[in-house]
């Protein structure tokens, strides 16, 4: 079961002993690979004895996208779990298909955050931008997101630059704390990050934010939530994380049918499965990424470790991901030229 879920070979329309082999794209680092095997397609595979999974990792969504732009014409690829914002990408250019509610009705008890338009893939974890740092370094523990340009800090921060979602959630954020819309401008954004940019010992943090952080190569950085939670616990408190007192961004990782799959109504059932409660509930204790089905039974302890409790939603930032999605690019370019060259 394990040997199947963990495969990266082609996918194949049938075995000879009946058996039908869904191929799923998702995220390769952070835990997130060995986590989702775990919680989620081996207690698949044991439901639905007659369906596997490979789990081909890719790093990051915009590689996704890529990757599934060259296969476009003759897809090997069945489900992909991918970033909203890149997804909203592949669902204009017909990368992806809607749904059928039908055969995934799961659909309906989802968090309204989570429904995406004409019942294209949906949102399937949630998680939020947040600020970690190396507990040893670190005495007083950061609670703004303006302790970024603390001079204690300088020389010592870790910022992954757009167009990772990162650089871009900062941006967002920042706009709304000067007082903004980032959907007007973002000048006043980009000159508080010009100010900012001499502090910063990495924009491309290798190999990874967590790392850095948790050998004392930097002290305060930009990282995922469900991902910081995990190394944690798993650096026995090394690294620690906070949600800034001002607010965050909501980040929405979405589960889609690729269009022209060849295995459509398995990987339906599949993506069913993904979005179930039992499923739901199992990941966010594994991960702490929240759920998006509004019936998942979580611990309040894993709770209070996500974004989904009533007083952290309270605080996130509304964002439009279909906007963000046409401005990466121009906003990565922005970043280029007034931000990293500083």
């Amino acid at each position: 079961m394990a040997l199947s879920a963990c495969s990266t070979g082609n996918a194949s329309d049938g075995a000879d002993d009946g058996t039908t082999t869904v191929r799923l794209m998702a995220y390769a680092t952070g835990g997130f690979k060995e986590k989702y095997v775990k919680a989620v397609i081996q207690p698949f595979e044991a439901a639905h004895p007659n369906i596997k999974v490979e789990y081909d990792p890719v790093v990051s969504s915009a590689e996704m996208l890529g990757r599934l732009r060259t296969q476009k014409s003759n897809p090997t690829i069945d489900v992909v779990i991918m970033d909203l914002s890149v997804a909203e990408s592949a669902n204009k250019e017909g990368i992806f298909t809607p749904l059928d509610p039908a055969a995934v009705p799961n659909m309906k008890d989802l968090s309204e955050h989570a429904k995406v338009r004409d019942n294209f893939g949906p949102g399937v974890t949630f998680d939020n931008l947040a600020l970690v740092y190396n507990t040893e370094a670190v005495t007083t523990p950061p609670t703004s997101w303006n302790d970024l340009w603390d001079p204690a800090y300088k020389g010592k921060i870790s910022i992954s630059a757009p167009p990772q979602l990162d650089g871009i959630g900062l941006t967002v954020i920042l706009s709304k704390i000067l007082g903004g819309d980032y959907t007007t401008s973002i000048d006043p954004a980009i000159e508080r990050l010009r100010k900012l940019a001499p502090s910063v010992q990495t924009w491309n943090p290798q190999p990874d934010t967590y790392t850095l952080v948790k050998s004392g190569q930097v002290n305060l950085a930009l990282a995922w939530n469900a991902r910081a939670q995990l190394q944690h616990d798993q650096s026995n408190g090394a690294l620690d994380v906070v949600l800034p007192k001002e607010g965050s961004i909501m980040q929405v990782n979405t589960i889609n049918l690729v269009k022209g799959s060849k295995r459509a109504s398995d990987a339906q059932t599949f993506i069913d499965y993904a979005l179930s409660p039992e499923a739901q509930a199992l990941f966010a204790a594994e991960m702490f990424y929240a759920p998006t089905n509004t019936l998942a039974k979580v611990d309040d302890e894993v709770a209070q470790r996500t974004v989904m409790t009533p007083e952290k939603l309270k605080t996130m930032i509304a964002v439009d991901w279909n906007r963000l999605a046409e401005q990466r690019a121009q906003w990565t370019e922005i970043w280029r030229k007034d931000v990293i060259s500083q």
